[in-house]
């Protein structure tokens, strides 16, 4: 069973920091490209940020860049989010995804709330 499982999500300040991590399980991780996506109340899921499967490309959304970081432990099966200098217009639920063809597979979630 593939299974993603994020942590880190939380209420923070503009300006704080948090990261984000999310395990995967039942892949074969180091095959796999990984993403970040973020959904905001009434808004459409969007693509916040991915890593190839070695961790070598990376590719965000205009919005966080120079601000978030995505990385990647193979050894670990994890991937991470590292987020700088937040704000209010990132509070968002963050889901790791990636596919598990013909799947798309999602985490359940992690609230992220940035307060002005």
């Amino acid at each position: 069973q593939v299974r993603l499982v994020e942590s880190g999500g939380g209420l923070v300040q503009a300006g704080g920091s948090l990261r984000l991590s999310c395990v995967a399980s039942g892949i074969i991780f180091r095959h796999n490209y990984m993403a970040w996506y973020r959904q905001a109340p009434g808004k459409q899921r969007e693509l916040v940020a991915g890593v190839s499967s070695g961790g070598d490309s990376t590719t965000y959304v205009d919005s966080v860049k120079g601000r978030f970081t995505i990385s990647r432990d193979n050894d670990k099966n994890m991937v991470y989010l590292q987020m700088n200098n937040l704000k209010p217009e990132d509070t968002a639920v963050y889901y790791c995804n990636t596919k598990y063809n013909p799947y798309n597979i999602w985490g359940q979630g992690t609230q992220v709330t940035v307060s002005s």
